[in-house]
């Protein structure tokens, strides 16, 4: 029921259009009860060959309900669909940007392929949470009652017997759907999901699955969730027809048991001859408002199970608060790291304990450590992503948890190992840093980053489509396309992360000589576990197991014969 109230509350800005598109959906019935009833009588009354001046009035009607049917059905169609599509629209952005304040902290235990089934196929479920829940009741009350006058005006009874037959197939016919439906949707969402999850994994590991020879066993788990969703569609295809059989049937008992009723009183001369077909035809048409009820559960569990599925993730705690009013922009864009220790939850041992080192605007230091050491864990603090268990970090004298997440990604700019680049244009991958950017800043960024000549040597240039994840491009050009979005960004502090892993050795050396100018009048922290171009750095901070256990310059840390020099020996082993 929550959840069914608060669909409901996502709907209440479009009330007003909901509200014409029911009246709308009354008014389309209506005029077809009142041409099939029209027809009838004129039909009827002409077979006596009254005068022609007397058949105006009917033939009128008959034409007033034909046009009027074919009209209001097609603005009902409009409206409800409009509706409906202002609402899929609202719930699209309204969860992604409920995604945009949990990521990455709440989403880690999420498959991707299962988020992205959510924001696609959830959300689109949700389509019949109007169309087929909540609008089909309300017009079927609505015809209900001028179909209750027009009969209870030649005979109550006639009108009782359409309400015991609108009453068995708009709710006793839907509830026996219900009892063998039940479960239905929402093990179709359910399994749906699980499919497309499998999907997208399958082709984001395609390299890996076809190296290990495991294409057959993701092709039979694949048909195996395959034939699973096509057995509960095939379930609800059932339903769907045993709902409209069901349907005719009663349809058809109510227009045959008024007809009993009717007919005797024609013979006795208490009703005319002519409103039989007219009684019949009224009936039968006003079961069109009935027609859609019996498959209202099926739809409403469905509703429900996506609704709930959406609700599970919005309705998470973001794993960092923003404060009610941000400090804004420093003065000075220093850091300071003052005893940090962090760990991910509980029951994990710490990624970083009293991790202490301090960072003077417009200075270079590094963090360098093994794999696991907690340099990654430091980069998703100092962009807010996580919020620290013990101590503090300051930007510019304020406490970090001062700003607005918002505000601190304005005023750090990071080049990491695994550039995201989207499957757009060039100059359109460059203006995510900044969209507002002109095309000469946008020039001189890439000039800087040594790329823009590059740029202008593909066929179309800076319009240029590079593909998903930039896979046209070589590693050193996505990298330099990073530098040049970093450049465009002129954020006043910089954070490389394993900037220049996975490159090779001259590739490795061009992209650090970009770097450097990248860092000119920026502070700048490297997180690094390659020991390159570490000597212009004012400090090398040396994580092990999350605690620091060595600092100093590049030339100190070499004399004492520690972790770094270790690191440094093993690294120029490998080279040599």
């Amino acid at each position: 029921m929550k959840t069914f109230l608060r669909l409901l509350r996502l709907l209440a800005p479009h009330w007003k259009m909901m509200l014409w598109a029911v009246l709308l959906g009354f008014c389309t019935i209506g005029s077809n009860v009142g041409l099939m009833a029209t027809s009838a009588y004129l039909i009827a009354w002409a077979a006596l060959h009254p005068p022609i001046l007397n058949l105006m009035g009917a033939t009128a009607a008959v034409r007033f309900f034909g046009i009027a049917r074919a009209v209001f059905r097609y603005l009902e169609r409009y409206f409800s669909h409009h509706v409906t599509f202002r609402l899929l629209s609202q719930l699209r952005v309204w969860f992604y940007q409920a995604l945009e304040t949990l990521a990455p902290a709440r989403l880690m235990d999420y498959r991707s392929g299962d988020l992205l089934s959510r924001i696609v196929a959830d959300v689109e479920t949700l389509k019949n949470f109007y169309l087929r829940v909540l609008s089909p009741p309300l017009v079927a009350l609505m015809i209900l009652g001028p179909v209750f006058a027009l009969l209870a005006h030649f005979q109550t009874k006639f009108a009782y017997v359409v309400i015991f037959f609108f009453l068995l197939a708009g709710v006793v016919v839907p509830l026996g759907i219900r009892l063998l439906g039940r479960r239905v949707g929402r093990q179709r969402v359910e399994t749906r999901a699980r499919l497309h999850a499998h999907l997208v994994d399958s082709i984001q590991g395609m390299t890996e699955i076809v190296a290990f020879h495991q294409a057959e066993q993701r092709l039979t788990k694949m048909n195996s969730l395959n034939r699973e969703l096509l057995q509960l569609q095939g379930r609800m295809s059932t339903l769907a027809g045993l709902t409209g059989s069901l349907t005719g049937f009663a349809m058809n008992l109510a227009m045959w048991t008024v007809l009993v009723l009717a007919i005797p009183m024609v013979e006795s001369g208490e009703l005319k001859g002519i409103y039989l077909a007219m009684l019949a035809l009224a009936v039968l048409s006003s079961f069109e408002a009935v027609a859609p009820l019996p498959l209202i559960f099926p739809h409403l569990e469905e509703s429900m199970a996506a609704a709930k599925r959406l609700f599970d993730i919005t309705d998470a705690e973001p794993a960092v608060q923003s404060p009610a009013v941000s400090a804004g922009r420093p003065e000075k864009y220093d850091l300071q790291v003052t005893g940090v220790s962090f760990r991910y939850d509980a029951e994990s041992p710490w990624a970083l304990k009293n991790l202490d080192f301090c960072l003077p605007q417009g200075g270079r230091v590094a963090v360098v450590g093994p794999s696991g050491a907690g340099k990654s864990t430091l980069v998703n603090l100092l962009l807010r992503f996580w919020d620290y268990d013990r101590g503090s970090i300051c930007l510019g004298s304020r406490s970090l948890k001062e700003y607005s997440q918002e505000d601190i990604l304005s005023l750090i700019g990071v080049v990491t190992q695994r550039t995201h680049l989207f499957n757009a244009t060039v100059r359109e991958n460059l203006l995510l840093a900044r969209p507002g950017a002109g095309q000469e800043e946008v020039i001189q960024a890439a000039r800087r980053a040594r790329i823009h000549s590059f740029i202008e040597s593909l066929p179309q240039g800076y319009e240029t489509y590079i593909g998903e994840g930039g896979f046209k491009l070589s590693g050193g050009q996505r990298q330099r396309l990073a530098i040049a979005r970093a450049l465009l960004k002129d954020a006043p502090v910089l954070i490389l992360d394993e900037a220049t892993a996975g490159l090779d050795p001259v590739t490795e050396k061009e992209v650090m000589e970009d770097i450097y100018e990248l860092m000119k009048g920026r502070t700048t922290l490297v997180i690094t576990h390659r020991l390159t171009g570490l000597e212009v750095m004012d400090e090398i901070v040396v994580l092990d197991r999350g605690q620091v256990v060595e600092r100093g310059t590049q030339e100190e840390l070499l004399r004492q014969h520690g972790l770094f020099r270790k690191m440094w020996d093993l690294a120029h082993q490998i080279i040599s």
